[in-house]
């Protein structure tokens, strides 16, 4: 903030203005500059001490403008603050991500009004028919490091690939290394409003090891270590795309749709078993099934 009056920076040749003049110019309310001064958007050139009447250059105005353009994109105030603080390709790489971010939310809202619009007029499962295939595998008794956390549906993706990454070098470096595809395992509904808990599970070959590594570990992050039975699992298998939101909702229920059907009954928590590496995988690319235990049956698998 200059410190100089106003009179002198005019004797300078930069004439300061008024906030109701600079307001004007930049198409600010006086009340909008008072909020972006408090939070460091947008500081007046020069502040009376006796009056606090706020003084701006001129050159402020593009400035201002661009903040309002910032807001203009939906831009909320605390990223305009720090995307305004940034040189020229910084701020230009700001609004590049912060924009990518808006489209992709707006995809998957897109994705949910489908959804929601299927499943509210009745064609829910007609639709599920359609894009799931529904199979049954029998999975032999296993040991499993894991972590279990309560956390809500937007947490769920970091947390799946950090806990994951953790139990995978924990299995490789102390457990005699991985048996099979990692899971996770939903205790309970995981949603916006609803916590779990969920369990990422890593299988491993020495199951001794794994015990001593869960008893080292103690409670740090829900670790543990337990024997996962051998059960029978009605599952559909899905692409990296189809694993957002709400897409993966539709696969869940065309699998619990397909052992009502079937006569079969629920055995345990449902869950989502990754068997390829995520990062290399392209949105059409299968990922991940999702699946249910259920009681014996004869079929084929």
């Amino acid at each position: 903030m200059d410190v100089h009056a106003p009179q002198d920076r005019q004797a300078d040749g930069e004439p300061l203005l008024t906030i109701g003049q600079f307001a004007a110019r930049a198409r600010l309310s006086p009340k909008a500059l008072r909020l972006y001064d408090r939070l460091g958007l947008l500081t007046p050139a020069y502040v009376d001490g006796a009056t606090g009447y706020r003084h701006y250059r001129a050159a402020q105005v593009e400035d201002a403008r661009t903040v309002v353009l910032l807001r203009r994109l939906g831009m909320p105030l605390a990223d305009i603050a720090a995307t305004v603080r940034l040189d020229g390709e910084g701020a230009g790489q700001a609004v590049a991500a912060y924009w990518a971010g808006v489209e992709e939310r707006h995809a998957e809202q897109r994705t949910l009004v489908g959804y929601l619009r299927g499943r509210l007029s009745g064609r829910g499962s007609e639709m599920h028919g359609k894009d799931f295939e529904i199979k049954t595998v029998d999975v032999p008794e296993q040991y499993v490091i894991c972590e279990s956390r309560h956390l809500l549906a937007e947490e769920l993706p970091v947390w799946i690939g950090a806990s994951t990454l953790r139990l995978e070098e924990a299995a490789e470096r102390e457990c005699g290394g991985i048996a099979a595809p990692s899971f996770v395992v939903y205790h309970s509904e995981v949603t916006q409003d609803s916590d779990g808990p969920a369990e990422a599970c890593v299988p491993v070959r020495d199951a001794e090891a794994a015990r001593a590594w869960a008893q080292r570990a103690g409670r740090e992050r829900g670790t543990g270590f337990r024997v996962e039975p051998a059960h029978r699992l009605a599952y559909t298998r899905i692409t990296k795309a189809q694993v957002s939101y709400p897409q993966i909702i539709g696969a869940f229920e065309a699998v619990e749709a397909w052992v009502a059907r079937e006569g079969l009954r629920v055995a345990g928590a449902c869950r989502e078993i990754y068997f390829v590496e995520w990062d290399s995988a392209g949105p059409q690319d299968p990922v991940c099934d999702v699946a249910f235990p259920v009681t014996p049956t004869t079929g084929t698998a």
